[in-house]
Parts: C-alpha cells; structure tokens; sequence
C-alpha cells in the first residue's frame, strides 16, 4: 500500500477519504481534514469492512484512513484492503487496541501509522502531515522512485507581500543547502523579478517558449535557461510591456513537464492572476505555498484562493506562510487570520527590511546574503519541511512528546520537520 507517490493524482483519484466508526472521531478529524484543504465529505461513517467495499468499486485515495474498533481480524481485514487499495495508497489506521505486537503486525503489513482513540486534532493533524511526507522523500529501491521530483508553486495573495522573494530563497536553498537539481521558473513575464534577485539577465527562453511551444525539448531546456549555480537554473522573461501575453498555456504545461524530467525540485513563482487563467499550471504541483500578510485584504484573498485550490487543485497540499510579520503593528492579529481563513499558518517569517535591502545591495537572493537573521531561519524551515527532513528534524522529532504509537520509530528521511515556535520580530 505504501508504494512511492508520483507527482499529480491520476484519473478520479481523490487525495484523501477516512472511514470511522464513532461520531467522536468524525468530530475530531473533520476540521483537521478542512484545515489541510480536503473536503470534509470524505470522512464517511463506516470502518475497515466499509472501506474494503467502498473502494473495491472505486479509486482508492491518495491518504486513507481506517477505522479497526469493529474488527474481529484486523490484519486480515488489512490484507483484505490491501487487495483493494492502488498502489501509492498511504494507509493510517485507528483503533482501541494498545498492543505493541499489534502495532508491528500492522506496520509489518503496509500501514503507515496506528493511531489510538480517543483522538486529539493535534495527533491527527501530525499523522496526516507524517503521511504526506511520504510523498515529498519517496522509499528508494524502486524504479519508479529513481528521479523523484517536487513542484513547489508560491502564490502570493496580494502583490508585495514577497512571494518571489521567498520563490528565490527556496530555489537557492534547494540548489546550494540540498544539493538538489531545482529549477525556477518565473511566470511574472512583464514584471518578474527572479533574474533580477539573482543578478542575472532573463534571457529570451521564456518568451519564445511562449511563442513556440512546439520547440520545447530536453534540448530547449538545455538551451533556454539561464545557469545561477551548479544546481539551478532559472527560466524568465523581461517582455515589453507593450505586448500582451498571448498564450493558452499550453507552453507552461510542457515547461513543467521537460522540468519533472529534467530536475529534482521546480519552484514556480507563479501570479495569482495566472493561477486564474491557466489553472492548468498546477494539475503536477504537489505543494502550492500561500504567502500572506497580517491584513485583512490578505487574510479575505487567502479564503478565496483556498476555495478555489480546494476546487481546482484538491491534489496539491496548501502551506499558509506569513510574510514580513510585525506583532506589534499587524492589521490584525495572528489568531483572527487563523480563525479567518479556518486553518493554522503553517510559517511566520518575520519583517527585516535592512536584511532585504542589504539583499538588493549585494544583489544576492535573500538567505545568501542574510544567512544568520531570523526571517532566513524561518525560510530554511519552509525548504526543510518541502524537501524533506534531514538527521537533525528526525532526533527532535523522535524525541518529541507523540500521542501515536510511532513516537520512537524511525521514519529515516519520510518525516516532516514540525515547525518551530515563530520568531517574534520582524522579514522579506
């Protein structure tokens, strides 16, 4: 069950369902599922008997969870779904049962994690946040899994709030601190700033990929982009801005696909208002940071593109990131943006305007030339959490309090990074 995920959802295939048995555990998993963007219609009453006849008829999800209080047999039940289940199924069971031969039986049979009732929204939330790890550090050994890629699209939600600036900084991280082939692509393409922040001229590649899809090609990619570092590569454009973009975004979608076989990571600074007219840019991203403001524009903006990510895009995974926080001058509080957009921000990166500028002086990205502030502290964390947990995010994971029976089982490179306390002060 348990098998590598590959970019994008195929067919009908939903990216999340749970089968409980008690309204208790539907209460409590419910608005966890809303906070993560999935719809809370998925949670169906019913356990794992229910679940082997549901998707014996239909596409399994990509996140399953099953409820074992009713079974005589769990792990025969278990290798009953497991007949049922597609392959890249990641599976979470929750039962009442505290027994440690249990709990490896069934990790032994190919569930990811055991969790026990009575449930908090906090160990829920961990489990499904552990089970999408799972997707960004596929298990090695398998063909399918030799090249894995990650597609990361930042979005800001108003213009100013600094969604390149991290875009950027990601990419960077990526290609010096992980060693990643990343490239970066930047659809702002009047107005973009990617070139620009790592002091380099955008090239045509950009603009004639979107006058000629019909040349892109490994060896268009190869020609077209425009080298930062041994590991990066950006793609963008400077247009005149006397000539609109015409386009129906074919261009992009081939972009996206010669990258997938070409790198390890792509980061898309992607426009909201190009997320509106080529939704299509986002059917293989696999994560779509959101970056936001303490204000209420930005907060109202935020609902709207949740909504229509959840609509349009319900494969990939929604981050919440703050940008340039100030405590002591926001518009408004970081409890009512959270209570606003119902979910919890994911990241707060503090505001540091003499470390921007001193970015733009030395015409660096901004973690290269801010590498001890607390704002590039914050963004390290955004690229850990994406690409993957290193050694150091496993021991403070393992030794952290853990409601789930997997407090002290190693997960190697599968685990996410749980976010640290939010820096107080001030950054882009």
């Amino acid at each position: 069950m348990n098998a590598p995920w590959k970019s994008g959802l195929p067919g009908n295939r939903d990216p999340f369902a749970a089968y409980i048995c008690d309204d208790n555990a539907l209460d409590v998993l419910r608005p966890v599922v809303v906070e993560l963007g999935w719809a809370p219609e998925k949670c169906y009453k019913g356990g794992l008997r229910n679940a082997v006849q549901s998707l014996s008829v239909s596409a399994s999800p990509a996140i399953l969870i099953v409820d074992l209080s009713e079974s005589g047999d769990p792990l025969n039940d278990i290798n009953a779904l497991a007949e049922v289940c597609e392959p890249g199924t990641v599976v979470i069971a929750i039962g009442q049962v505290n027994d440690v031969r249990l709990y490896r039986d069934l990790l032994s049979s190919g569930i990811q994690d055991y969790l026990l009732k009575p449930l908090s929204a906090q160990q829920v939330h961990d489990a499904l946040n552990q089970a999408l790890a799972v997707f960004m550090a596929p298990r090695g050994g398998d063909a399918d899994s030799a090249r894995r890629h990650i597609s990361t699209a930042v979005v800001g939600t108003r213009g100013g709030v600094g969604a390149s600036t991290i875009a950027t900084s990601l990419a960077w991280l990526f290609s010096e601190n992980h060693k990643s082939s990343t490239a970066l692509l930047d659809l702002d393409v009047h107005f973009g700033t990617g070139a620009l922040t790592l002091d380099l001229e955008p090239g045509r590649g950009l603009t004639d990929a979107i006058e000629n899809p019909s040349r892109i090609d490994p060896l268009f990619i190869e020609r077209a982009m425009v080298r930062a570092g041994d590991n990066l590569s950006i793609l963008s454009a400077e247009a005149p801005i006397s000539q609109p973009l015409m386009t129906d975004g074919s261009a992009f979608v081939q972009l996206e696909d010669e990258f997938r076989q070409a790198f390890e990571m792509t980061v898309i600074d992607l426009p909201r208002n190009m997320l509106i007219n080529f939704p299509q840019l986002l059917a293989d991203v696999n994560i779509v940071l959101l970056t936001c403001e303490f204000t209420l524009a930005s907060a109202r903006d935020a609902i709207r593109i949740l909504s229509w990510l959840k609509t349009n895009a319900a494969h990939a995974h929604p981050m919440i990131v703050v940008n340039k926080a100030q405590p002591n001058f926001a518009e408004i509080s970081k409890a009512d943006f959270e209570a606003s957009i119902e979910r919890k921000v994911d990241f707060v990166i503090p505001y540091d305007i003499k470390a921007a500028s001193n970015a733009a002086k030395l015409g660096q990205v901004f973690v290269d030339a801010n590498r001890s502030s607390k704002a590039t502290a914050a963004i390290r964390q955004i690229a850990e959490r994406v690409i993957g947990a290193n050694a150091d995010d496993l021991a403070a994971a393992s030794g952290a309090e853990k409601k789930s029976l997997l407090g002290g089982f190693d997960f190697k490179a599968l685990l996410t990074k749980k976010a640290k306390p939010e820096p107080e002060t001030a950054g882009e």
